[in-house]
């Protein structure tokens, strides 16, 4: 048993826990995506824990892990929930909104509630569900971690997908990301529906694109 799983176990013992992570809030196109993961600890068993073992924050995971270690969590869990909020959802609500009801989506839609849900570094306001923030969740539980990959795996499929309509942007290669890549291609293309025009992004700024002003033309 890995220290994430050992931290959920000393949390819960033999009893359910959910952790909720999100990935994409630092895009600049695309949606955010939210999930929350519920592990039954009463019924995982060594293999289970086996496979599961490289669980940790998404990002320290090369894809290929991520992906297996996505269709380990879609067997082993009891539980998934997954809330995507649009680019346009995020320009009228505001990102910070966005993510915490994106959160709270998840995690009220884990039912019945889990005995103790934890939350990557936020505290979710009017969420109906009790929860704890655990700041760096996603390296510490196996829940969050849990959440985190399903939330990163679903979300760059999502890209992937979209960009068959605009390959011009290469979202196949940075899923939405300010690379270098994607801030040339917004140079020479101008922005899609896929953008977020409300982010208040240092990428934006350089390219001139002024927070609600009119996008240049495709």
């Amino acid at each position: 048993m890995n220290e994430r799983f050992a931290y959920d176990v000393a949390r819960v013992g033999r009893a359910t826990l959910a952790g909720a992570d999100e990935a994409g809030r630092g895009c600049l196109a695309g949606p955010l995506v939210a999930a929350a993961v519920c592990f039954d600890y009463s019924v995982l068993d060594d293999a289970a824990f086996d496979a599961l073992d490289g669980l940790h924050d998404s990002k320290r995971l090369t894809p290929a892990r991520r992906a297996s270690l996505y269709a380990e969590v879609l067997r082993r869990a009891r539980q998934i929930v997954v809330v995507c909020c649009s680019p346009g959802t995020i320009d009228r609500e505001g990102l910070h909104h966005c993510n915490l009801g994106s959160l709270a989506g998840a995690v009220e839609g884990i039912s019945p509630a889990a005995a103790v849900t934890l939350v990557d570094g936020f505290r979710l306001p009017g969420c109906r569900v009790p929860h704890e923030a655990v700041v760096g969740g996603d390296g510490r539980s196996a829940a969050i971690a849990a959440a985190s990959v399903v939330a990163k795996v679903t979300r760059d499929r999502v890209m992937h997908r979209l960009h068959a309509a605009h390959p011009q942007y290469g979202f196949d290669r940075h899923v939405g990301y300010a690379t270098q890549v994607h801030q040339d291609a917004i140079v020479a293309h101008g922005v899609c529906e896929l953008h977020r025009l409300s982010f208040a992004s240092v990428a934006y700024r350089k390219l001139g694109l002024a927070l609600g002003a009119d996008p240049p033309s495709p």
